[in-house]
């Protein structure tokens, strides 16, 4: 990715990104400065920068962290961070009842002018008001990136919210661009961001970083790439940013052939910011209207949108790093539920501060034709 380089055009700088987690803590050194405490809407605002085990603080370090002292630098350090607290696993029930109902949550954040919805979160149930809160917010011209999920070694499914219509479903890859073995795959798989060897922090006491791996970090690296693009090109559309994003998406296939392990690639933002004329395409076209809709259309012979189809195919990807998976959360909704996890982002963690790049990456090399 080469952060550095990529700095030098853009560093989020006036872009809103909402963080859907377990909280996120605005007194990290990372984050000072960063977290619009004040813009989160008070009917959902309850404990939003309380984090009750660090994951929602991680994830928006991952995007917006500063780096300073010697904590993590994220990928896009001038954006800006509005925190949201929802109802994840390892709450206890009487603040699970408390806390505002993600639908309710997603039109809080379609109504504002955050332009990024960060999710790194997921399970298996798809609930119908859900479902239609992600079509408002995307009808409001939001770009929604949640993990795809890490429990393709034991199980297959279909990961929510990731797989509803207007979500980019992210997967993890290592620096080299495989897919993580963990990483759930199926055709709502949109695209793959780093996700192992990843620092966040060990635990709510926010006392060190650990490392892990998962799609939660691969997530929150895809939302502070989309932050990247649209700082620079502050008119374009979320139509735009993803089209761009999907374009310029590392991988040795056809565009038009999507993996189901790794969608249409590994993201690179540095591609897009590099090419000052870069074309985005229409701005009210959706860029993912085949896995959307898929040719499905009710009696009057509009679009439906369809539940994607988990893979029937084993899991395939290199040997991932053993790691804390501190990355990734479960939906309390559901049981059996999963989130996402890491990203290989660079960061510093020592006296000099200074943040290190995503590297490597250039292709994704592991992939599955997806079904039809």
């Amino acid at each position: 990715m080469k952060a550095e380089e990529m700095w030098k055009a853009s560093t989020g700088k006036g872009v809103k990104v909402a963080v859907v987690d377990t909280g996120v803590n605005p007194d990290t050194p990372s984050l000072k400065g960063q977290v619009l405490t004040d813009e989160v809407p008070k009917e959902v605002s309850y404990k939003a920068t309380e984090d009750y085990d660090g994951h929602g603080t991680s994830m928006a370090e991952l995007i917006a962290g500063t780096g300073a002292d010697g904590t993590l630098r994220g990928l896009a350090p001038d954006a800006k961070i509005v925190p949201y607290r929802v109802a994840l696993t390892g709450l206890d029930k009487a603040e699970m009842q408390k806390a505002p109902h993600l639908a309710k949550v997603i039109r809080a954040i379609a109504d504002s002018d955050v332009k990024i919805i960060n999710m790194s979160f997921g399970g298996k149930i798809d609930l119908p008001d859900v479902r239609e809160a992600m079509k408002y917010a995307h009808d409001k011209g939001k770009l929604m990136f949640a993990g795809t999920g890490n429990d393709a070694m034991e199980t297959e499914f279909t990961g929510f919210p990731a797989a509803y219509p207007y979500v980019v479903g992210v997967a993890a890859s290592d620096e080299s661009g495989v897919v993580g073995e963990f990483s759930q795959h199926g055709n709502y798989v949109d695209l793959a961001a780093p996700g192992l060897d990843v620092p966040t922090w060990c635990d709510k006491t926010f006392r060190s970083y650990c490392t892990g791996e998962g799609t939660s970090m691969a997530s929150a690296i895809a939302s502070a790439s989309a932050a990247l693009v649209w700082s620079a090109h502050p008119d374009w559309t979320a139509n735009q940013v993803l089209a761009s994003l999907i374009d310029t998406a590392g991988r040795d296939w056809a565009r038009d052939d999507p993996s189901t392990y790794l969608g249409y690639g590994l993201i690179r933002p540095r591609k897009v910011l590099e090419n000052k004329d870069f074309n985005p395409g229409p701005a009210d076209t959706d860029p993912l209207a085949k896995e959307n809709f898929r040719g499905v259309v009710d009696e009057s012979g509009k679009p439906v949108a369809a539940s994607p189809s988990p893979s029937t195919e084993p899991s395939k990807g290199t040997e991932t790093s053993d790691g804390d998976d501190q990355g990734d959360r479960a939906s309390a909704t559901a049981s059996e539920t999963d989130t996402s996890g890491n990203t290989t982002l660079w960061v510093a963690l020592g006296a000099a501060a200074a943040a290190l790049v995503i590297g490597g990456g250039a292709f994704a090399v592991i992939r599955s034709r997806r079904g039809a």
